[in-house]
C-alpha cells in the first residue's frame, strides 16, 4: 500500500494493530461486530477491544461500526520504567512517516503514575518527543493545534504500560451527524445500537416501539440499521485524512459500497418503527432528526402518554430508556407510574419482547415483571442496567391494589395511623412518627410532617441481600401514597447510617424543603431534605414540653442544643434567661431562626457556638434548669477528645453540678440503647437521678422505648 504526499512514499504493512474504544459494557457485542467486519486477533479489554486488520478492513470498521466510539491505530505498546524511557520510546517512533511537518497535530493523553503526575505533563512530553523527532530528521517542526488538529495522537499510561496511537476515526463515532437538537440527557447513538444488539433484535422481521422516545435516537438508529445505512457514511472528516498511510482509492471503494447499499436499503425497507412521547417539543425534534437521517418515511412518531400506546404489530421489540427522577418527589411519582406501566404491558403487549434501560433498577422492579436477563451498561459515566422481559400472557384483569403490594406493612400503617393521627391532633402537634421498623422485614421509619412523609431506610444486616432490601423499600414507597392519601411528590426518602465526623452535618440533597411545624404552641423550622435529620427530634417532644413547663422565671442552660428547639420551649415557658450552646455553626444559625420565628427577642437569650465540653471548663455562671442531651458518641475534629455517653456521663454530670444552683434540676437524656446510669458514682458525688422515661416517652415512640432515656438529676438531699 503506497501513499504519495509530495516526494514522500509510505508503504503501510498489510496488517496493523488497532484499538476500538467504547463505553464499558460494550466489549462483547463490539467484539462480535468487529468479527463480522473482518477483523482478526480480536481481544476484549476494559472499555474497548483490540484487533488487527488490513487497511481495507480498518476502513470498513470506521464506516460500519455502530458500537465503537473511536478507532486508534496503535503505533507503540510496551513497558517504560522512567520518564526518560517514556520520552525515548515516543521519540523512537518514525513520526515523519505518519504525517507531514506542515500538518497540525495535538496529543490527547490519559493516565498518571509515580513519574507523570498529571495528564497535561504527559501530553507535553509526547509532544516534545514528536517535535524533536521531526527536527532530528532535518525538517521543520509541525505546529500544535489543540482545537482543530489535522492529526490527533492518543497516548495512555497505566502504571508502567505505555500505549501510543493515532486517532484513526476522527471525532467520536457516535456522532452520526443527523441530530440537530436533542432533549435532556439524550442517549448516544452507539448506546442505542448496543441496546438493540443486546436485546437480540432481529432487524429483518421485528417491529420496534419506544414509548419514551425523546428525540428519537433508538428508533432512528434501528431504522438506519434495518435500511443498511452505514453509521459513518455522512461524516465529512476522518482521523486518517492527513495520515501518510491513507489510501484514498481503497477508502473511496468503501464509501461507494456504503452509498450503494444505503440507496438500496432505504428503498426496500418497510416502515416498522414507532415512537411516542408526551412532549410535543420532543416529538418535533424526533421527526426533524429522522428526516435529517433520511429515515423520516420509516419512523412514525406520535405525541402520546406511554400508558396509551398500544402494539402496532402482533409481536416485536419494545425498547426504551424510561425517565428517572432527578428532583425531590419525581422518583416517588415515577414508582407509581412504573407500577401502572407494568400492568399496561401485561394487558396489551402479549408475546412482545421488552428491554428497558435504567440507572434506577428499583423503578423497573416497581413494574412487578420478572426479567429474563439483566445486563450492566454505562450511559456515559452513569451505571445502568438493561433488563429483558418476555410478556407471556395477555391479562385483562385490573392491577393488584397497591395496598396489597406490601400487605403486612400496609396493615400496620393503617393500625398506627388510626391511633396516632387522632392523638396528634388532640395534642396540638403536626409532625409525628407513624412507623418505626415495627416489622423487621420492612426496616424503615415513617414520619409525618404536615402533608409530607419522610421515609428513612435503616441499614440492613449484612446477611440480607441488597436486592431484597431494595425490593422491600420499593414496596413501601409504592404503597404509602395510597394508604396515607398523600401526594407521591410529598414523600422524601433517606438512608440512615452511622454518621462520623462532618457527615452528620453534610447535605443529603440539593433542594431545600422547609416547613414551619407546630408543637405545643411552639413554631419550629424543619428542613426535610438537606440533612439526614430534619432539625427536630420527634422522640424528645415531651422532654421539650417538660423543659418549657419548668422554665418560668428561671435561668436555663441548653447544652448540646442542636437547633435550639428546647430553648424555644424554655423561652416560651417564661424563662428569665436562656443560654444555648452547640459546636455547630449550622445549628446555631438554625436556633436563632427558631427564636425569630416565635418572635422571641431578648438580651437574655444567648447563643454560644463552642465545643460544649471545653465551654463548661471555663463557664462560671450558674443555672436553675439545665437540659443536656449529649451525643451517644462523638469524635469531631473540633473536640480535643472523644466523648462516649456511657463512659463519660458521670464526669459530664459532675461538671454540670458545679453550674447547678442548690434547688436546681438537670434534665439529662440520651438515645443509647442499653444505657446504664451510674447511680453509685452520682451518689458519692452528692447527686441523685430519678428516671422519667415513661413520663417523657411520646405515644408515637412507645413501640420502641429502648431508644429513649431520660432522668431528673438534682443535688442529693
Amino acid at each position: 500500500m503506497e501513499y504519495n504526499q509530495g516526494l514522500f512514499f509510505y508503504r503501510a504493512p498489510c496488517m496493523l494493530n488497532y484499538f476500538a474504544a467504547a463505553p464499558k459494557g460494550f466489549e462483547y457485542p463490539l467484539a462480535q461486530e468487529l468479527k463480522t467486519l473482518g477483523a482478526e486477533q480480536i481481544k476484549e479489554s476494559v472499555a474497548g477491544v483490540y484487533f488487527s486488520a488490513d487497511l481495507d478492513v480498518a476502513y470498513r470498521v470506521v464506516m460500519w461500526s455502530r458500537l465503537a466510539s473511536r478507532i486508534v491505530l496503535i503505533l507503540y505498546q510496551g513497558k517504560v520504567d522512567s520518564l526518560e524511557a517514556f520520552y525515548d520510546e515516543a521519540f523512537a517512533l518514525d513520526w515523519p512517516s505518519h504525517f507531514d511537518a506542515r500538518t497540525t497535530f495535538a496529543v490527547d493523553f490519559s493516565g498518571t503514575n509515580k513519574w507523570i503526575n498529571n495528564t497535561q505533563f504527559g501530553a507535553l512530553k509526547i509532544k516534545d518527543a514528536i517535535v524533536d523527532r521531526f527536527r532530528e530528521e532535518g525538517t521543520q517542526r509541525p505546529s500544535v493545534d489543540k482545537q482543530d488538529a489535522e492529526i490527533r495522537i492518543n497516548a495512555r499510561i497505566k502504571r508502567e504500560q505505555l500505549t501510543i496511537g493515532l486517532n484513526f476515526s476522527g471525532n467520536s463515532m457516535h456522532q452520526r451527524g443527523y441530530r440537530a437538537q436533542t432533549g435532556q440527557a439524550p442517549l448516544k447513538e452507539n448506546l442505542a445500537c448496543a441496546l438493540l444488539m443486546r436485546s437480540q433484535w432481529h432487524k429483518e422481521q421485528q417491529a420496534v416501539m419506544d414509548p419514551f422516545c425523546g428525540s428519537g435516537t433508538i428508533l432512528i438508529e434501528a431504522a438506519l440499521w434495518a435500511a443498511d445505512v452505514a453509521p459513518g457514511l455522512h461524516k465529512t472528516q476522518y482521523g486518517f485524512d492527513f495520515w501518510r498511510g491513507h489510501q484514498l482509492q481503497v477508502w473511496q471503494s468503501v464509501v461507494d459500497e456504503a452509498q450503494a447499499r444505503a440507496e438500496a436499503g432505504l428503498q426496500s425497507c418497510t416502515k416498522r418503527f414507532y415512537g411516542s412521547d408526551e412532549s410535543y417539543k420532543l416529538i418535533h425534534i424526533a421527526k426533524d432528526n429522522a428526516q435529517r437521517a433520511g429515515v423520516g418515511h420509516l419512523v412514525e412518531f406520535t405525541c402520546q402518554d406511554a400508558l396509551e400506546m398500544t402494539p402496532r404489530a402482533q409481536k416485536g421489540l419494545l425498547l426504551s430508556n424510561p425517565p428517572f427522577g432527578q428532583r425531590i418527589g419525581e422518583y416517588n411519582n415515577l414508582l407509581q407510574f412504573f407500577y401502572q406501566f407494568g400492568h399496561h404491558l401485561k394487558q396489551h403487549f402479549a408475546n412482545w419482547q421488552v428491554s428497558l434501560l435504567s440507572s434506577e433498577p428499583e423503578l423497573l422492579s416497581a413494574m412487578k415483571l420478572k426479567y429474563d436477563k439483566q445486563v450492566k451498561l454505562y450511559n456515559g459515566s452513569l451505571e445502568c442496567v438493561l433488563c429483558h422481559y418476555h410478556i407471556h400472557e395477555q391479562s385483562t384483569s385490573e392491577p393488584v391494589a397497591l395496598a396489597q403490594v406490601a400487605e403486612p406493612f400496609v396493615n400496620r400503617i393503617k393500625k398506627n395511623k388510626k391511633q396516632i393521627q387522632k392523638w396528634a391532633k388532640q395534642q396540638g402537634i403536626d409532625c409525628y412518627r407513624l412507623y418505626d421498623a415495627d416489622l423487621p422485614e420492612y426496616n424503615v421509619a415513617v414520619d409525618c410532617y404536615q402533608d409530607y412523609v419522610v421515609v428513612q431506610e435503616y441499614a440492613a444486616p449484612d446477611t440480607i441481600p441488597i436486592a431484597t432490601t431494595e425490593k422491600r423499600l420499593t414496596e413501601v414507597l409504592l404503597s404509602l401514597p395510597q394508604v396515607l392519601d398523600c401526594d407521591p411528590e410529598n414523600m422524601i426518602v433517606k438512608q440512615r447510617r452511622k454518621q462520623k465526623g462532618k457527615a452528620q452535618y453534610e447535605k443529603q440533597q440539593d433542594e431545600d424543603l422547609i416547613l414551619i411545624v407546630e408543637e405545643y404552641g411552639a413554631r419550629l423550622k424543619v428542613n426535610l431534605t438537606q440533612y439526614l435529620d430534619t432539625g427536630l427530634f420527634l422522640d424528645h417532644r415531651l422532654t421539650r414540653k417538660l423543659v418549657g413547663e419548668k422554665s418560668k422565671g428561671k435561668d436555663v442552660l441548653n447544652l448540646f442544643s442542636y437547633t435550639g428547639t428546647a430553648s424555644v420551649h424554655a423561652a416560651l415557658g417564661g424563662a428569665k434567661s436562656v443560654t444555648t450552646v452547640d459546636m455547630s455553626k449550622t445549628y446555631m444559625r438554625w436556633a436563632r431562626e427558631n427564636f425569630e420565628i416565635n418572635q422571641l427577642f431578648n438580651w437574655n437569650y444567648k447563643f454560644i457556638q463552642e465545643d460544649c465540653l471545653q465551654w463548661l471548663e471555663t463557664d462560671t455562671a450558674t443555672y436553675d434548669l439545665i437540659f443536656v442531651d449529649p451525643p451517644t458518641f462523638s469524635n469531631s475534629k473540633r473536640m480535643e477528645q472523644t466523648f462516649d455517653v456511657q463512659r463519660d456521663h458521670v464526669h459530664l454530670l459532675l461538671q454540670l453540678k458545679e453550674r447547678l444552683r442548690p434547688e436546681g434540676e438537670i434534665i439529662f437524656s440520651n438515645n443509647k440503647r442499653k444505657f446504664k446510669m451510674d447511680h453509685d458514682a452520682l451518689k458519692d458525688a452528692g447527686l441523685q437521678a430519678v428516671n422519667i422515661d415513661q413520663k417523657t416517652l411520646p405515644l408515637d415512640y412507645k413501640r420502641r422505648p429502648h431508644i429513649h432515656n431520660c432522668w431528673i438529676v438534682t443535688h442529693a438531699r
